[in-house]
């Protein structure tokens, strides 16, 4: 047995129902250009999982028949599924918004000098992970260098009118703390990092989004070997509110792997939980019917008390007040 399996088998966490579907969150594969000591996916270089392009048309099969509004692009580094552009393409065309969660160092890759254009022209709305405003945090939680590629990432966004009132085009910034930590206030954290990029480098966004690291995975392996696993979790039990619970993303999202199975959140999907309205042995995309889902039940365990400590976690954000 690990060191973290005895805190997720409390399972506590209150139960929650789904609200209406609107965001279909979907994790085209694992390769990343990036290997991030935080990243709860462990995606990096060498992982050969993929969404195929049979996958992708199931998923545009199922927007075509469910009440989903938005299509939310992650990875690994999505951008790096062949389907990517095709899938973005489509989904555009049906009129549904499309978000990416861009690392903003694969804009300055090899054969991606064009991805922020593309983008562009799609008016796709760009989520981007910086994890904090200052160099030596940035390269110390995802790799040397990492922090002067991601400025100029978002200098050639901003060229292109991303983060620019009046563009249309949506730039929003993440953060997430460096350790075992809840995330500060967003709304003066986010003042801080325009401040900051403003004045050094000349950057603007629109939004800041703060967002608990989960102990899932890579993440979770670090604070089980310093110790620290069992105090961490019992902070964000500690930290609890039952307000937050009315805005968690799954109420409203389903969050799709790779291979087309379907969960309640992506930190699920890490974990191999199955959607709560589904089988244990899993639901493919293909055969999710969307009126399932209306008040069906959503699995939970300890992890996700990540999502309700403090002023709330989710993908978009905090979701409560300081």
């Amino acid at each position: 047995m690990s060191a973290i399996e005895p805190i997720l088998k409390r399972n506590d966490f209150p139960a929650i129902r789904r609200a209406p579907l609107r965001t279909l969150q979907v994790n085209l594969g694992y390769i990343c250009n990036q290997t991030c000591f935080h990243c709860h996916v462990n995606a990096g270089p060498n992982r050969k999982e993929i969404m195929n392009r049979e996958t992708v048309d199931e998923l545009l099969r199922f927007i075509d028949r469910s009440p989903v509004e938005t299509l939310d692009l992650t990875g690994g580094a999505p951008e790096m599924n062949p389907h990517f552009r095709y899938l973005v393409q489509v989904a555009r065309e049906r009129g549904i918004t499309v978000m990416d969660r861009c690392n903003l160092t694969i804009l300055e890759q090899p054969g991606y000098e064009d991805l922020g254009n593309f983008l562009a022209d799609h008016q796709v709305q760009v989520v981007a992970s910086l994890p904090c405003y200052m160099e030596d945090n940035v390269n110390s939680q995802r790799g040397d260098g990492v922090f002067q590629a991601s400025i100029a990432g978002l200098r050639r966004l901003n060229a292109l009118g991303y983060g620019r009132e009046g563009s249309g085009l949506s730039l929003s910034l993440v953060y997430n703390p460096l350790g075992p930590t809840l995330p500060p206030s967003q709304q003066e954290l986010e003042l801080a990092y325009k401040e900051h990029l403003g004045r050094e480098f000349g950057v603007v966004f629109n939004d800041l989004f703060t967002i608990a690291n989960m102990p899932i995975n890579r993440f979770a392996k670090t604070l089980a070997k310093q110790g620290r696993h069992g105090a961490y979790m019992q902070l964000l039990r500690d930290a609890h509110r039952d307000e937050n619970l009315e805005a968690v993303m799954c109420r409203s999202l389903v969050s799709v792997d790779w291979r087309g199975y379907v969960y309640d959140c992506d930190f699920n999907q890490m974990l191999h939980m199955p959607l709560g309205a589904g089988p244990a042995s899993g639901t493919h995309i293909r055969d999710l019917q969307p009126a399932s889902l209306d008040g069906a039940a959503i699995s939970v365990a300890d992890h996700c008390f990540g999502c309700t400590a403090g002023q709330g976690s989710s993908c978009g954000g905090a979701l409560g007040g300081d």
